[in-house]
């Protein structure tokens, strides 16, 4: 699987959902991406004619764009170590304000992680869209313990890959660095890498944590095409996550079958173009790439 991740793929009508869906048609390379104007205003409206995506150097045959606003898959990953405790109810009001402010057809999951990684959904339950059900599962924990940030966001990024939809995002809340995984940032910025997630994270800032690590929650959204955010206080997270809720809904999402076939495991570079109806280039964020697959193995 690449950075902008090969899945299986086909365009249905633009009117039902299941055009957003997974499916066993083709393989893609998919890249979710932001566009704005010379001022950062979003840019609505686009169509397939309105982009170009070069890759090291060759021109592809985007399949379809989606639109900047259709369901997502979404993790929530929230940080419940001890240093949380007093933070927790802030943080349970902003996330269901997230939640409330995405596309009412997302499908949200939440991992939680203090020096153990949980999955926040009653069992048997992979994915919701359903406010109550969240809110009580955000209830649900409590913080104590160590944090384990890395295994949390693997965690999240293996789960996101049962997800259904082709848009899939993560956002990641924590107020501190890493004392108890067992995975490394290294292992984690590379599985980040290897998914098609866009990521955003929230830092909040504690004087007091000496664990602190803000670079690495930084090289998560920066890798990802994503947002890193740093909140002072609790009192910045509810404008936080309606910003993130905002980013994913304005994102476009492209496909396409690349011209080389090789799986050879290779790093390919890629470059989205986009121009507006007047003929003005616009500006893209997105992944610089993706990891071509390796070869199958052999018997």
């Amino acid at each position: 699987m690449g950075l902008a991740q090969f899945v299986s793929g086909q365009k249905v009508p633009d009117s039902s959902r299941s055009d957003f869906k997974l499916s066993v048609d083709v393989d893609l390379v998919i890249f979710n991406v932001t566009v704005t104007d010379a001022k950062g205003h979003s840019v609505q409206g686009l169509s397939r004619d309105d982009f170009r995506v070069i890759e090291t150097g060759q021109e592809q045959n985007i399949q379809f764009v989606r639109p900047e606003d259709i369901p997502a898959t979404v993790g929530l990953v929230i940080d419940n170590s001890g240093s949380m405790r007093r933070k927790r109810s802030d943080v349970i009001d902003a996330a269901l304000a997230f939640a409330e402010s995405s596309n009412p057809q997302d499908e949200i999951f939440i991992v939680n992680f203090n020096e153990r990684v949980s999955m926040g959904l009653p069992p048997g339950m992979r994915f919701t869209s359903d406010i109550d059900q969240l809110r009580k599962a955000l209830a649900n924990t409590r913080a104590e313990g160590k944090t384990a940030l890395y295994d949390g966001v693997a965690a999240a990024l293996k789960h996101l890959e049962s997800g259904t939809l082709q848009r899939k995002a993560l956002v990641i809340l924590s107020d501190g660095g890493d004392n108890a995984s067992g995975q490394t940032e290294a292992g984690v910025l590379a599985l980040a890498e290897r998914s098609n997630a866009t990521l955003y994270t929230i830092e909040i800032e504690d004087p007091d944590d000496k664990d602190q690590n803000p670079k690495v929650l930084h090289d998560l959204a920066k890798l990802t095409a994503g947002e890193a955010y740093r909140a002072k206080s609790v009192d910045e997270l509810p404008g936080i996550w309606h910003k993130i809720a905002g980013g994913i809904r304005n994102q476009y999402t492209i496909g396409y079958i690349s011209k080389n076939p090789a799986h050879d495991g290779a790093f390919r570079n890629v470059k989205v173009i986009s121009t507006g109806k007047d003929g003005k280039p616009l500006h893209v964020q997105a992944r610089k790439g993706y990891i071509a697959p390796g070869a199958p193995s052999k018997p």
